[in-house]
């Protein structure tokens, strides 16, 4: 189980860039860091050490002459450096500053400077980053040994090279922020084909089966382009044969149901002149032709849909209005019809009708009778509420109602309907730009809701 949600796919490109870029310009940065660092501090030291060689011929040459202090040499040379002198005589120590003294000469230094070598090291002192040199200074015998130590700051060098980290840090950022918006840029560009293609599906999965994507020079593209063009080729092909199959088999078969049905109503009007078992056989046969007829029914007005011949934009239709006309015209009282006046809807009045028809009949069918149907405004949308008296829809088959041929179980255990009704009225009130569902009503019962966009008056 996957406990924190991923990113989308222009966000992970753009992480990827990102990081790549950080990883580079650290890198980079580190380098030149580095590089700068040890030529700038090798450049330092070999200037502390032509200044300290010189210091100490400076120091040597003065105290050559008789009765001079070492003191007094130390206060009158002024380090070419800029550090501080200390000068190891005999057993004393002496220097030209306070703060430097023995103690900031370290014990390694003194031991190779005392055998005769002269040496440089780096240390801190004082809290400070230093450099420190020390040499044997020459003396004629019998004139004690003398060592130079000259204590030179490496404070200055060590702000440079602070300035010199930040600035490649802060390049390091921009240029990882370079590569983020690169890469969010570049996905941008690799993503909207993709985005083209979910377009273009979504159009067709509504519908639209003469949407294709256009034609592209881009020869990593041509083929996913041409694939796609031709598989909605296929697909609309097939559609169209089945639709038409289905259409011309319901209208064929028209003639004879025709046929039938006089033949039947002839029968039917001499039914006092036959058997009981006749009449029962009649009655049956009636009922079974007038479900088979309103099957065809169905059945050409879903081929006609499929085929999106009833696509036009309609007209402004009140549905108050629209209501109380289809419940007069299915035989059913207008006193079932509550709710607001206004709402009106852009349709076409006989689909949306025959919509209402199937609902009703549906209600009165499976769901032991129509209840009430109410009117209602919601914002943008208008609301058709049909409620029935019957036992309420599983919820498990609140959405398979409405798929086609959803009989037996999932009609409520009636097996007296085509199973095409709900599904005919899903088509047409989609086509309108709406939905139907199924609800349960308060106090027992279903609740068949429509959702329509409501016309501004």
């Amino acid at each position: 189980m996957i406990g924190v949600r991923r990113g989308g796919l222009r966000s992970r490109v753009a992480l990827a860039f990102g990081l790549g870029a950080l990883l580079v310009s650290a890198t980079f940065a580190a380098s030149t860091y580095e590089i700068a660092r040890g030529y700038l501090l090798s450049q330092r030291e070999a200037t502390v050490r032509h200044h300290v060689f010189a210091d100490a011929r400076l120091v040597a040459a003065r105290l050559s002459t008789t009765g001079t202090r070492v003191s007094d040499v130390l206060v009158s040379i002024d380090p070419s450096a800029g550090g501080a002198l200390v000068v190891h005589r005999g057993d004393r120590w002496f220097s030209s500053s306070l703060d430097v003294g023995r103690d900031k000469v370290p014990g390694m230094l003194q031991h190779d400077v005392e055998t005769g070598s002269p040496s440089i090291i780096r240390v801190r002192v004082n809290g400070e980053p230093s450099v420190v040199m020390g040499l044997p200074l020459p003396a004629p015998p019998p004139t004690a040994r003398a060592y130079l130590y000259e204590v030179v700051s490496l404070s200055e060098l060590q702000g440079t090279l602070r300035v010199l980290s930040t600035v490649l840090a802060f390049g390091a950022v921009l240029t990882a922020l370079g590569g983020a918006g690169l890469g969010w840029w570049a996905s941008a560009r690799v993503v909207r084909p993709l985005n083209h293609v979910a377009g273009a599906a979504a159009q067709i999965a509504g519908g639209q089966l003469n949407t294709r994507l256009a034609p592209t020079t881009d020869r990593d593209l041509a083929t996913i382009v041409g694939s796609f063009n031709s598989m909605v080729d296929s697909l609309q092909q097939r559609i169209e044969r089945d639709t038409r199959f289905v259409g011309d088999v319901s209208h064929e078969l028209r003639s004879p149901l025709t046929t039938l049905v006089a033949s039947v109503d002839v029968l039917s009007g001499r039914a006092e002149e036959l058997p009981p078992r006749a009449r029962t056989a009649l009655g049956l046969v009636t009922a079974e032709l007038a479900r088979f007829r309103r099957l065809l029914d169905n059945l050409l007005e879903l081929a006609r849909a499929d085929a999106g011949l009833d696509s036009g934009s309609g007209e402004p239709v009140s549905l108050h209005d629209l209501l109380a006309h289809t419940l007069t015209g299915s035989g059913r009282p207008v006193s079932l019809l509550d709710g607001d006046r206004e709402p009106v809807v852009r349709g076409d009045k006989s689909r949306l009708e025959r919509a209402f028809v199937n609902l009703l009949d549906n209600a009165d069918r499976h769901g032991g009778g129509v209840r009430g149907v109410t009117v209602r405004q919601n914002g943008d949308e208008a609301l058709v509420l049909v409620d029935d008296t019957g036992p309420g829809v599983p919820a498990a088959d609140r959405e398979r109602i409405f798929e086609r041929f959803a009989t037996g179980r999932t009609a409520r255990g009636s097996s007296s309907g085509t199973g095409l009704g709900l599904a005919l009225v899903a088509e047409t009130i989609g086509a309108h730009g709406g939905a139907v569902w199924c609800t349960d009503r308060a106090g027992g019962g279903a609740r068949f809701v429509v959702s329509l966009p409501r016309e501004e008056s």
